[in-house]
């Protein structure tokens, strides 16, 4: 049948279409997880909704059964290898020690991994046989320090490589000439905050002269003035490159730039003189989303970007310099970041996996939009960097590590007490929770995570799913006998909940998609959480009861938590620039003055002060490096509670319920810059 001109092709009709993941399993007649990773690994045709809902897939049965039959000719052909089940077998793992020093035998080790994956070929519908990018790279150290070294850029000809460390004490912009093992401090403690995971923090100017990065300094009356400096390479003093910009990106030439500011939906502008700003503005994202890292194609005829909610909803999307509608162009719905170019139709980028595990190495033809994991291997990835010609690329490989700790805390001015560092079984905890005589937190492991309980000295797995990824972190009932999780399971949330000691154990069905931490209201009839309403989040209560969920928030809010008199809920508004905005909501009372409060990213989880009704405990500091505070929520008065040094970087953290100890979740990074010289391949 041929489409008439103008018309939009025949809809399939609706009994022949399979609208989840389990019918899809069920019609192939496999597992859930075998079935997806055929989506992922041979390209089976499956679809996704416009409101891309995690999970929201379909597809369709004549497809499915044209995919089979060409499947099953391959596998005759010895093309494509199947294990006993059907599956295909899995890929060639790199197996290896952790990459402590990349001086040592763990750069060996990475390098054996590039050449596993070059040696890997994959079959697809349209790419019969694919090769990675990456194959016969040669792989080279550029640092090897104590510490952290992050947010690697290279220079448009490859030959200088720029970078974040905390070599000298404090986090500082160092650049170096690769493979001269010299290297050049060049901000000496002059920039106040210079760490952002979510933007492309470094690169150089056009002429190669000059680095630039972004930079948070306080600004009037207690904000943040966000912008991009620079500081010439051969050393001298900062100076402003492009205030009020988060990100650029200078075409091949020079002679064009992309930024956006930090407004919401980070408003993207190009110009060709960057002493006239504004530009021709070009996209905004939606409400509560963000547009990151954007790129300039080699031709400049299209802008390539990060689109999606922060932390790990996000994919890359193409848009036409002149503006207009945004392409999608992956589907990972995951933590996307770092999208470079290695030549005209191929993108290198970072993404998670949908168990969580990652940022891994892909790469993806901009117009066949089969992505591929490069590199197989223990230890993700945090920024990736590409030379003009794509031929050398810089990653940022780190090892991050998660862990507990107690702090006294008494009649709160014990600023000098020092934490103490909690010995548990599991080499990674996080998202700890006190109990009335127990301390809860979470545990992840060959990606899946499980709750675990701490009483005395004693600490036990009290619930755990196969596959199963937590969002946020689990929650305990008023009286402690009860605990509920939000998880990932298939790609589908769940609402769990069960005692204490993990007996019990049950879901609770609700028709909407999880988001966020949950939290028991007062008369522990209910669970308060975020979900996913029509593309943007809100609050919604959700009875144990299995009845209908109702919706406490109208605006975007996430991250709910209760007062101590279960009249009020506070709760967090979307990101806005590197800030974000708390707020709260009166029930069956009159409503509360609540002064003002905007935290700084990662400080989303608020917690009241047991015993004061008006006292709340909160993360305030940089993005990444935070103190605890007690902030009044009617006069906005603020007395800090910790005073943890650099180093010391407080990711979530818990009040025992006597308000005389703080539970800690420290997050400690070892990373180093590892040069991929793709040169040798020609």
């Amino acid at each position: 049948m041929v489409t008439p001109p103008n018309e939009p092709p025949p809809v399939p009709p609706a009994e022949s279409r399979l609208d989840s993941w389990k019918e899809i399993a069920a019609y192939l007649q496999r597992d859930v997880t075998t079935v997806q990773r055929w989506e992922k690994r041979e390209a089976m045709p499956v679809h996704r909704h416009l409101h891309d809902k995690i999970g929201s897939v379909y597809a369709f049965r004549a497809e499915l059964d044209a995919w089979v039959r060409g499947r099953s000719l391959r596998m005759e052909q010895g093309i494509v290898g199947a294990d006993a089940s059907g599956a295909l077998a899995p890929e060639r793992v790199f197996l290896g020690m952790r990459l402590r020093s990349w001086a040592a035998g763990g750069l060996t080790l990475l390098a054996a991994a590039v050449l596993v994956a070059g040696g890997g070929f994959w079959l697809t519908r349209t790419e019969v046989l694919w090769k990675s990018p990456v194959a016969d790279a040669r792989v080279e150290s550029v640092t090897d320090f104590d510490g952290l070294e992050s947010a690697g850029a290279i220079s448009s000809d490859g030959s200088l490589a720029a970078f974040l460390s905390d070599r000298s004490g404090k986090t500082d912009v160092w650049v170096t000439r690769i493979g001269s093992n010299e290297f050049h401090n060049l901000t000496h403690g002059d920039a106040p905050e210079l760490v952002n995971p979510s933007v492309r923090t470094l690169g150089f100017t056009p002429d190669g002269s000059s680095v630039t990065y972004w930079a948070r300094r306080p600004g009037e009356k207690g904000a943040a003035d966000i912008g991009i400096w620079s500081v010439p390479i051969l050393g001298g003093p900062s100076t402003p490159y492009l205030n009020g910009a988060a990100e650029l990106d200078w075409s091949r030439d020079g002679s064009r730039l992309v930024y956006h500011t930090t407004g919401p939906g980070d408003p993207m502008f190009e110009t060709k003189d960057s002493r006239r700003l504004p530009g021709t503005a070009l996209f905004t994202a939606p409400s509560g989303l963000h547009a990151h890292f954007p790129l300039w194609s080699a031709d400049a005829s299209a802008i390539y970007f990060v689109q999606g909610a922060l932390p790990d909803k996000l994919d890359i999307w193409r848009l036409k310099p002149g503006g207009g509608a945004a392409e999608r162009i992956t589907d990972h719905n995951s933590r996307v970041s770092h999208p470079v170019l290695l030549n005209q139709r191929t993108l290198a980028y970072l993404a998670t996996d949908p168990d969580g595990s990652g940022p891994w190495l892909y790469s993806i033809d901009v117009e066949r939009r089969l992505p591929h994991r490069l590199i197989p291997g223990i230890d993700p990835y945090s920024s990736v960097s590409a030379s003009a010609t794509g031929d050398r690329m810089l990653l940022t490989v780190t090892r991050p590590k998660r862990t507990l700790w107690r702090l006294p805390l008494g009649d709160g001015s014990e600023q000098g007490a020092s934490p103490t560092k909690i010995t548990l079984p599991s080499a990674t905890a996080f998202s700890p929770r006190f109990g009335p005589d127990y301390l809860l937190y979470v545990s992840s492991a060959g990606g899946r995570d499980s709750v675990w309980k701490l009483k005395g000295e004693s600490a036990s797995e009290v619930w755990s799913g196969v596959g199963a990824k937590l969002i946020g972190a689990p929650a305990i009932s008023r009286d402690g006998h009860r605990i509920a999780v939000s998880a990932s399971v298939n790609g589908q949330s769940t609402l769990y909940v069960m005692q204490a000691d993990g007996s019990d154990a049950r879901a609770v069905a609700h028709p909407v998609a999880l988001l966020g931490t949950p939290a028991w209201t007062t008369d522990g009839r209910s669970i308060t959480s975020a979900a996913d309403d029509h593309g943007t989040p809100r609050i919604f209560n959700l009875p144990l009861d299995g009845s209908k969920p109702t919706r406490l928030i109208s605006e975007y809010s996430t991250d709910p938590a209760w007062s101590a008199d279960g009249t009020e809920v506070v709760y967090s508004g979307p990101d806005i620039g590197t800030t974000f905005s708390v707020k709260a909501a009166a029930f069956d009372a009159p409503s509360k003055p609540f002064s003002p409060l905007t935290l700084a990213r990662g400080a989303r989880h608020l917690v009241p002060f047991p015993g004061n009704g008006q006292a709340w405990v909160i993360l305030r500091g940089e993005i990444r490096h935070k103190n605890l505070w007690l902030v009044n929520r009617e006069t906005g008065q603020q007395q800090p509670l910790t005073a943890f040094g650099n180093g010391f970087d407080v990711s979530d953290f818990d009040i025992s319920r006597d308000g005389r100890e703080i539970v800690l979740e420290r997050t400690e990074e070892d990373s180093n810059i590892v040069l991929l010289d793709l040169r040798s391949r020609q």
